[in-house]
């Protein structure tokens, strides 16, 4: 159909009582996401004139949340019903154009079945066959196989219960013609609302064909209301990110035990172990291969690098070439240019370690530069806060920072200077010299030479 003409209703007006929470319930999390954003996300890729977004429990809230997005917000001030709900977006629905109703609870729907849905040309339907239909819609056809009406399980007799194909909702119409339909709608049922499924039986009054179109996966359109259905759609996002990994190249050592709240590029012959969590805009090169239990957050991982278990890595450029953890922690601003090493137990935070360097255990490196092929040895600490402000280390390439030292910042250590073990050190150290301030105070020995390896041992 000509998209120009499609109008996008999204029903998110529901309080979701059964969700026990003070949250909006198109607002609950699923794959780090609100449930709403997915739905939204699908609309999108429809590409239609509006999108109309129908809010009532916690409007505020909502539209807080999607402030930065470009939709037509509808207040329903009192929750009559979903046919009340679309009634609220129709007067800003130009008469020629194609409604297509979504729900702001059912964030699985693909963008396949809805175009399917939206090329019909009369009214259209989607609806799916469930082993058990308990508390679901029916879809009621004549002798001849038509949909004569959809009645809701409250309102079924025992016949329309033993039928198994169910209303999902979601329906594409004509907007003068919903108006009409819906202009004609009562309340005079189980829940005294103004039910949009009504129109269907209404088409068929008014002789039209009430086309249907099947969703061949349930879980696709499963509607989300309580913690347990919460739960099972996460798995099914989670099912269909692992797979498409898969079909990326990416080895899941466990496809089950796979997190992704995010979006992922990846590189060949790349690795995943069990239980790793993906958040946010994460890259992995070539050959990259990350250990178990890790967590991942807005980061690009370059070509080579591995990522041992139980590693927390947050906002970090990381080049080529780097072994990383295990049990280490890089947080926001940190790059590593290539070659590096960072070891258990050694945390991050804008800090860039230029080629070759490496801190192998127990540090911390906070606003700092750290040069090529510099050593930090362990429990070495950057003093970077005074208690009011932030200060950097600068560290030249091929330093060494012998063990348990501190820096306190703002600082500079020299090129290919060498500090002394248990060294607190305050003032700039110069290069190609060692510095060591111990109980007697800082001193500066010149001419003093690197240690050397013996070649026998």
């Amino acid at each position: 159909m000509n998209q120009s003409k499609l109008h996008i209703v999204i029903l998110a007006a529901g309080r979701g009582t059964r969700m026990r929470s003070s949250q909006p319930k198109v607002l609950q999390p699923l794959g780090g996401r609100p449930l709403l954003a997915h739905v939204l996300a699908t609309a999108r890729s429809l590409k239609p004139a509006a999108t109309h977004v129908v809010i009532g429990h916690g409007a505020d809230a909502v539209r807080a949340r999607f402030a930065d997005v470009s939709v037509n917000w509808v207040l329903q001030t009192e929750q009559r019903g979903t046919g009340h709900a679309v009634q609220q977006a129709l007067p800003e629905i130009p008469d020629d154009a194609r409604v297509l109703v979504l729900y702001g609870d059912v964030p699985l729907l693909t963008q396949d079945t809805l175009l399917t849905l939206i090329d019909v040309d009369g009214p259209a339907l989607l609806s799916v066959v469930l082993p058990d239909p308990t508390g679901y819609g029916r879809i009621v056809r004549d002798e001849d196989g038509a949909v004569s009406a959809i009645v809701e399980h409250k309102d079924a007799n025992p016949e329309q219960l033993a039928i198994d194909e169910t209303n999902t909702g979601v329906l594409a119409a004509r907007a003068d013609r919903l108006k009409g339909w819906l202009s004609r709608v009562g309340s005079d049922n189980a829940q005294g609302e103004v039910y949009l499924t009504d129109v269907v039986g209404l088409a068929v009054e008014d002789g039209l064909t009430v086309e249907v179109v099947q969703a061949t996966d349930p879980d696709e359109v499963a509607g989300v209301n309580d913690r347990r259905q919460l739960a099972a759609a996460e798995r099914v996002l989670q099912r269909r990110a692992a797979n498409a990994l898969l079909d990326a190249g990416v080895t899941l050592i466990d496809p089950a035990r796979f997190d992704q709240r995010g979006r992922m590029s990846v590189g060949e012959d790349v690795v995943i172990d069990v239980n790793v969590v993906f958040e946010g805009d994460v890259e992995l090169g070539d050959g990259v291969e990350i250990g178990p239990n890790c967590v991942i957050r807005d980061a690009r991982i370059g070509d080579g690098s591995v990522i041992h278990a139980n590693t927390v890595i947050e906002d970090a450029d990381i080049g080529p070439s780097c072994q990383i953890g295990p049990f280490a922690r890089l947080r926001p601003g940190t790059v590593l240019v290539g070659d590096n090493r960072i070891g258990n137990f050694v945390e991050t935070k804008k800090a860039t370690l230029d080629q070759g360097a490496k801190a192998g255990h127990l540090a911390y490196l906070g606003d700092a530069s750290i040069g090529k092929r510099v050593n930090v040895s362990a429990g070495v600490i950057t003093c970077n806060y005074d208690g009011a402000n932030k200060h950097r280390t600068v560290v030249g390439d091929d330093a060494f920072l012998g063990t348990d030292s501190q820096l306190v910042a703002p600082v500079t250590i020299g090129a290919r200077a060498y500090i002394a073990a248990g060294s607190t050190i305050t003032r700039n150290a110069p290069d190609d010299a060692l510095t060591i301030c111990r109980a007697r105070g800082q001193k500066t020995i010149p001419g003093w030479r690197k240690p050397v390896k013996d070649s026998g041992k």
